[in-house]
């Protein structure tokens, strides 16, 4: 049976040639970078050759980069940062959305229980916070606004640059989760306007466990790990040498082909959302805003299945029926004590509970075929029609 693998959005195969330039990290140069001898020098020089290529790709400057474990961890940082150093304020406040990564709503709610002032914005029916809700709810106080780039789950695009714009004429600091475009849509840091953006190698075919969180000059987070100097005392601990590498590797190779791997993924989108309206039957219910792509990430379309006559479909079942017909998607939910909760993300879009839990959500990679998604949506016409029986 072949595998179609359509969850990209959770993770992308490690490409070889990436690995390659690792490997040589892995078994002779395999210096403590903060060692002064000279194998130790030599993964000093791999470690900030690398900074300098990240930071070309990103229009940033090297100093401005700090290596981190992927894109949750830099999400905490930027959080718990901005509110470490303004601890002193008798009084400060967060924007975000109640449509963010967890990486982002679990630090938020922590930080509320501290003491901060938290707005969580509803993101309306696309998913997706506007500037003008974001100006509604500024106040002197506040010091960070945390809104993603692409929603993970449905891809709807939010408008940074606009936003980035209001907050700057406020002074406001801004961070945006950007995980699921860097390396897709050719992020610039300049052009975005954030001050603070996270990024994760292994959306972009890069390993796992190695990301970078953007911090614009002047941007004061004090340190997230101490008993280390390392990242200019941001990030105590060893570097990891060979993901750094790749990371940077990784991220060179999705900035050069970003214009060709875009086109051949919106034209699969494209095809996948046009055979799910032709061959699926009703009803169904898109939660990416398909009749307004471009506002939408290329790679993502996800789609719930409403209950018929009362009977609804079990998410998690769906799921596992189209991996043993061998489809890999995700699900618009996640299973927590073995009781499936619906997705935050579509609950926070007005799905109703039993529409939530019965989500797919495929995310194209630069390798998926034409063919492989008319047979994975063949595959779920059968697989939901069968269900529904």
């Amino acid at each position: 049976m072949d595998r179609m693998y359509f969850d990209h959005a959770a993770t992308t195969p490690l490409d070889t040639a990436v690995l390659d330039v690792m490997l040589p990290h892995m078994r002779d140069r395999f210096g403590n970078a903060s060692s002064v001898h000279q194998m130790g020098r030599q993964a000093r020089f791999a470690v900030e050759e690398s900074r300098e290529r990240v930071a070309a790709c990103l229009g940033a400057e090297p100093g401005e980069i700090v290596f981190t474990s992927g894109g949750t961890e830099s999400d905490n940082f930027a959080l718990k940062g901005v509110f470490d150093a303004a601890a002193s304020d008798r009084s400060s406040h967060l924007i975000t959305s109640s449509a963010e990564h967890e990486a982002v709503l679990r630090p938020a709610e922590r930080l509320q229980r501290n003491g901060v002032d938290v707005t969580f914005l509803d993101p309306g029916e696309h998913g997706a916070v506007t500037v003008a809700q974001v100006r509604e709810v500024l106040q002197p106080e506040t010091k960070l606004v945390s809104l993603m780039h692409a929603n993970n789950e449905i891809g709807t695009l939010t408008h940074i640059r606009e936003i980035a714009g209001l907050c700057r004429e406020q002074g406001v600091l801004l961070h945006c989760d950007a995980v699921q475009t860097v390396g897709l849509l050719g992020v610039d840091v300049n052009d975005l306007g954030a001050d603070l953006v996270s990024i994760s190698g292994h959306k972009f075919y890069g390993p796992k466990g190695i990301g970078c969180l953007y911090v614009r000059g002047g941007v004061d987070l004090g340190s997230l790990v101490e008993g280390g100097s390392q990242e200019r005392d941001r990030r105590g601990g060893t570097e990891n040498v060979p993901a750094v590498v790749g990371f940077a590797e990784a991220l060179e190779r999705a900035v050069e082909a970003a214009g060709k791997r875009v086109s051949h993924i919106r034209s699969l989108q494209e095809q996948l959302i046009a055979g799910i309206r032709d061959r699926v039957d009703p009803p169904f219910v898109f939660n990416t805003p398909v009749d307004i792509l471009d506002a939408t990430a290329p790679h993502i379309v996800n789609v719930s299945f409403p209950p018929v006559d009362d009977a609804p479909i079990d998410g998690e079942m769906l799921i596992l029926n189209l991996d043993m017909q061998g489809v890999m998607v995700s699900a618009g939910s996640a299973c927590t004590s073995g009781a499936m909760e619906p997705s935050h993300v579509l609950s926070a879009i007005g799905r109703d509970r039993p529409t939530a839990s019965a989500a797919v959500r495929f995310s194209i990679g630069k390798d998926n075929t034409a063919e492989e998604v008319d047979a994975a949506v063949d595959a779920l016409a059968e697989t939901v029609r069968r269900m529904r029986r």
